[in-house]
């Protein structure tokens, strides 16, 4: 494993880093208190290539390692966890699921747009009787004519609301169990496709979150992503992707979340002498910055093997559940540290511990990922 970075990534981190700190960090505590979506930073987005991170140059995009990518979704969540959450999901779930999956015909019409920001991509798999459970989606789809028409309700889907281009996983064969979910890719004019109720959450306020129905909703046979039947097991590969890319997010929000303390820390006075010279604050900065590093290095192993084209499957799930819950142990620590300044909404640290919840439930919870490492480990397999 190769821990230094290529100069070439140290400058894209410090790039996008650099761009965090002067276009979203100043105005996150903003979108958070309005709940919208920022549309209006989406073509800054796309000026920096982060729309289309792993997408090939062929197609528009930046072309860029999972390394690299795992250094940008990174620094986009250090200076706001709602953009780094748009730009991991649009990059791994939707485009990536397009990528990976679609022939050249899919790759050539819909990649362009999504990684030029001129479509945002949503993902639709989860369900309102079925999340953990992918397998017992209800959403189905049967042949008419020459195409598939679409009925059901997906929920939770980011960018939901303001989507583009949807990935949408239907059962084509009700007996077949796993092994008859497919996946369509559905534009967002396709008749009979409507956006259903917003939700109103808890943090990642700015990132937008909300229903989709479908309805008879129609769409052509060239939709259909690969063979039928293989909607499960690709959507299985995307999520191993995806889950390197929420461990970058939550690193990003623990590291912000330790940067505001340390300012913090270092300006307050108690008991006659700065926090940052008592011996417990120091402790919780060592703890914190410790764990942030472990899973900093977790999330690494995780993209460097799927560089190589090596199995990650395991790795990506113990990078997402370790950097997850390192992060979240540091957002905790950071409102500690704060005090009751830290339970108020003029200090930033009361979002980050909102916003970092999201990442050990997100793109498999932190039992589902315990479940695929205990199994791998059951079952002998290294690295499969």
């Amino acid at each position: 494993m190769r821990i230094e970075l290529t100069e070439d990534q140290r400058i894209l981190h410090r790039t996008v880093r650099a761009f965090a700190a002067a276009e979203l960090k100043p105005h996150a505590a903003a979108r958070d208190r309005e709940g919208k979506f920022p549309l209006a930073l989406v073509p800054k987005l796309s000026s920096l290539g982060l729309l289309g991170l792993t997408v090939p140059q062929e197609y528009g995009g930046a072309e860029l390692d999972m390394v690299s990518a795992m250094l940008a979704i990174e620094a986009v969540a250090w200076g706001d966890a709602s953009i780094g959450l748009t730009v991991a999901s649009h990059n791994s779930l939707c485009t990536g699921h397009i990528l990976l999956f679609g022939n050249p015909e899919q790759k050539g019409r819909y990649l362009p747009s999504l990684a030029q920001g001129q479509a945002l991509g949503g993902w639709c798999l989860t369900e309102p009787a079925a999340g953990s459970d992918a397998a017992a989606i209800e959403t189905r789809a049967v042949r008419r004519g020459s195409g598939w028409v679409l009925n059901g309700a997906k929920t939770f889907v980011t960018q939901g609301s303001v989507a583009g281009v949807y990935v949408v996983l239907a059962v084509t064969d009700p007996l077949s169990g796993r092994h008859g979910i497919s996946a369509f890719i559905v534009e967002r004019t396709a008749a009979g496709l409507r956006i259903g109720k917003k939700e109103d959450k808890l943090g990642l306020r700015a990132s937008d979150t909300a229903e989709v129905v479908f309805d008879d909703c129609q769409v052509p046979a060239e939709t259909l992503i690969g063979a039928e039947g293989e909607g499960f097991r690709q959507a299985m590969r995307v999520l191993e992707r995806g889950r390197i890319g929420i461990g970058a997010m939550a690193v990003g929000i623990g590291r912000a979340a330790l940067d505001d303390s340390i300012a913090y820390a270092t300006q307050r006075r108690a008991f006659a002498k700065r926090l940052a010279e008592h011996q417990a604050i120091q402790f919780m900065l060592a703890d914190m910055t410790m764990e942030l590093d472990a899973a900093w290095l977790l999330v690494l192993r995780a993209a460097q093997l799927a560089d190589l084209g090596q199995p990650f499957r395991r790795e990506a799930s113990m990078a997402k559940l370790y950097a997850s819950e390192a992060a979240a142990r540091a957002t905790s620590k950071a409102v500690q540290i704060h005090g009751g300044y830290g339970f108020i909404k003029d200090y930033p640290v009361e979002r980050h511990y909102r916003d970092v919840k999201l990442t050990e439930i997100g793109e498999g919870t932190s039992e589902i990922q315990r479940i695929i490492i205990a199994k791998s480990l059951l079952e002998g397999k290294n690295r499969d």
